[in-house]
């Protein structure tokens, strides 16, 4: 097969190419640790993973772990979606908006969640809303500023056309930047959902008596790698899976933008 820049893959390679990295990686996985390559104490082997995994979901109740990461996930991110995206709508669509808010924001998004796991703590204790909040802060300035890009970039012969026919500039937000940018507005969220769940087991991991994170603490205190690598797996499924069910939705939402 010759591969060529841009050359489109069809449905049905791109499946099984991504099978065979998987297949291949899980293959090096096993080589290294069940070949004696590397120590079982430090890498557990696939089958000792699958292994602790059954044990966590059958004997120690890991599926209410997996279920309260992803409540804290959707919670931590629709609430900063839901406050997000109308701010930057409003930066992108008018720049005195832009001009007050963008500096702190800017400023603001290069702050790292975890840092400020202490202060929330001594602020919300530890229980749930402290682990929203962590998740709040790390996709809500994110969020803002690459929505407002996303508005702000409308093309300015539709705003012309919209104007020459008569719309209001309330009418033009309403009816031409919002929905020119809401396609990019679907991926920008789908995209910021994904690191929610990286701020979510960053919050999990101090201070929490349940979640996944809570569980690869506990894990690690018993050096059992097996657990561990099987929370992570885990992490990223749910990652996986979400991001194909957004991405799915936003092509049905918006088929002419997202083929």
């Amino acid at each position: 097969m010759r591969l060529r820049p841009l050359d489109p893959v069809s449905t049905i390679a791109r499946i099984w190419l991504g099978i065979a990295f998987f297949a291949l990686f899980f293959a090096a996985w096993a080589w290294a640790t069940i070949g004696g390559y590397v120590s079982r104490t430090f890498l557990a082997d696939p089958v000792t993973m699958i292994r602790e995994g059954w044990l966590l979901l059958t004997q120690h109740g890991f599926l209410y772990d997996i279920g309260m990461t992803i409540w804290r996930v959707v919670g931590g991110f629709f609430l900063a979606a839901a406050l997000a995206v109308p701010l930057g709508i409003a930066m992108g669509a008018w720049k005195p908006v832009e001009a007050f808010f963008e500096p702190f924001v800017s400023f603001a998004r290069y702050l790292p969640a975890s840092a400020f796991i202490p202060l929330l703590i001594l602020w919300a204790g530890i229980g749930e809303l402290q682990k929203l909040l962590v998740i709040f802060i790390g996709s809500f300035f994110q969020i803002v500023l690459m929505v407002a890009v996303a508005v702000g970039a409308v093309r300015r012969d539709l705003v012309e056309a919209a104007y020459t026919l008569g719309a209001s500039d309330r009418t033009l937000v309403q009816r031409v930047m919002i929905p020119h940018a809401a396609p990019e507005i679907a991926e920008i969220l789908r995209l910021v959902l994904g690191w929610a769940w990286t701020y979510v087991i960053v919050a999990e991991l101090i201070g929490s008596s349940s979640g996944i994170g809570h569980m690869i603490i506990d894990s690690q205190a018993l050096l059992n790698t097996g657990q561990i690598i099987f929370g992570i797996l885990v992490i990223g499924i749910i990652g996986l899976v979400s991001d194909f069910l957004v991405k799915a939705l936003n092509q049905r939402l918006f088929p002419w933008r997202l083929a």
